[in-house]
């Protein structure tokens, strides 16, 4: 599985032959400036949640990419498909198949309303269990105790993408925790450093993570790994 950070909680993965990217929030975001939003290439776009830093640039994308789907919870789906997009409802329950793997929508605890002031139905995240690995991207949350039931009902995660910026989601310690609820020790770090609210102490967070037998990884900006 290849990863590509956007900056923010905007990723793009590489796995079961498709590309899928996560929560589009980049023209907006001055820490990734350097990123040439006409030139991303994607066949899905999963949107965690209806705010501004999560689907600024999911049209823009979509106009660039005219097959690529949107998915989401219904109510994003059906503000989309009105826009004449391409995509495809989901909610949390149980999986469905794609050409690249199958996906489980699960909880997530935040808000959701998109920036026209709409409603944008319930805030989620994802399971993707793919032939290249499983990943688990939990969106905008706090930590949760429903996170206890992606073990008992997903497969074995390979790695996890995390909040960890607080006063709007999750903080470094809570995140830690959902390591354990979810029984994954390999965490990427996700929705800090962008503004104000959510700057972070890297060499904390860090600390945070190894020494509860964690490893977290903070991307740099249109860097790209493989795991």
């Amino acid at each position: 599985m290849q990863i590509t950070y956007f900056g923010h909680s905007s990723f793009l993965l590489e796995a079961g032959g498709k590309r899928i990217l996560l929560d589009p929030f980049i023209s907006g975001n001055p820490l990734a400036e350097k990123v040439d939003v006409g030139q991303i290439r994607c066949d899905y776009i999963f949107l965690s949640h209806g705010h501004s830093d999560h689907v600024a640039d999911v049209e823009a994308i979509a106009k660039h990419n005219p097959e690529a789907m949107i998915v989401g919870i219904w109510e994003l789906h059906a503000y989309y498909s009105e826009k004449g997009l391409k995509t495809h409802p989901m909610n949390k329950g149980g999986w469905w198949e794609f050409d690249f793997g199958r996906v489980k929508m699960v909880q997530a605890v935040h808000s959701s309303s998109l920036p026209d002031g709409s409603y944008a139905g319930s805030p989620a995240g994802y399971v993707f269990d793919t032939p290249d690995g499983v990943l688990y991207f939990a969106g905008d949350t706090a930590l949760t105790m429903d996170m206890q039931l992606i073990p008992l009902t997903c497969p074995p995660l390979d790695l996890a993408i995390l909040p960890i910026g607080s006063n709007f989601t999750m903080d470094v310690h809570d995140a830690v925790l959902a390591g354990d609820f979810i029984k994954c020790d390999r965490i990427i770090g996700c929705h800090y450093d962008t503004f104000g609210f959510i700057k972070i102490n890297h060499h904390d967070a860090d600390a945070a993570f190894s020494s509860n037998g964690k490893e977290l990884i903070l991307m740099n900006v249109g860097g790209t790994l493989e795991f």
